[in-house]
């Protein structure tokens, strides 16, 4: 192999609504919502997803770009059944969990809810 990757810096969500997934995220998840030359992203740590409004995508895109199609895990050291109190008192429906899992890095404990796209949201802790 020629060159060796370092991590993921960003990866993009095709979205219906971007002000009820900026609600979403930053209300649910405690993201920040930064809009940089007209563009909108949720940040956490030092990555970030990036909005994309259904129909008006930017150049280069995903082939097919379509809210719901998504599938993100996201770890964190809060326990889940904190997490699953704070999703509750929001009127987010936990669809399942905790289960395990295998993470990136090894066995994990998950929640799973949908963001307002119906895409698939996991949150993680490693056991």
């Amino acid at each position: 192999m020629a060159f060796t990757l370092d991590r993921i810096d960003h990866l993009v969500l095709t979205v219906a609504h971007i002000d009820a997934t900026v609600v979403f995220y930053t209300e649910v998840l405690g993201m920040e919502a930064v809009v940089t030359n007209g563009r909108t992203s949720l940040t956490f740590g030092v990555q970030a997803i990036k909005l994309h409004q259904r129909g008006h995508e930017f150049n280069p895109k995903a082939c097919h770009p379509t809210p719901g199609s998504g599938d993100l895990c996201f770890v964190t050291e809060t326990p889940l059944d904190e997490v699953i109190r704070y999703a509750s008192e929001l009127r987010v429906h936990v669809e399942e969990g905790p289960v395990e899992r295998d993470g990136a890095m090894g066995k994990m404990r998950s929640v799973y809810f949908r963001d307002p796209d119906r895409n698939l949201i996991e949150i993680s802790n490693y056991v």
